[in-house]
């Protein structure tokens, strides 16, 4: 089980990350009043997922010596 500090970085580095993957991901986002049904909340999941992963290795990357 991770511990604490493991998890708060986790979060942070999510978080950091944030704009960069809503920005690679470009997704638009829903018009008033209108919600995503589940099968596009699954697809917009995925897509956020793999963005993430994307905006991590950008990251990891720009910060190698």
């Amino acid at each position: 089980m991770p511990n604490t500090s493991d998890t708060q970085h986790k979060y942070q580095e999510f978080l950091d990350l944030l704009p960069l993957t809503l920005a690679l991901a470009g997704l638009p986002t829903s018009e008033h009043g209108k919600y995503y049904g589940e099968e596009q909340i699954e697809a917009r999941i995925f897509t956020v997922r793999h963005a993430y992963r994307a905006a991590r290795a950008i990251a990891k990357e720009s910060t190698k010596s």
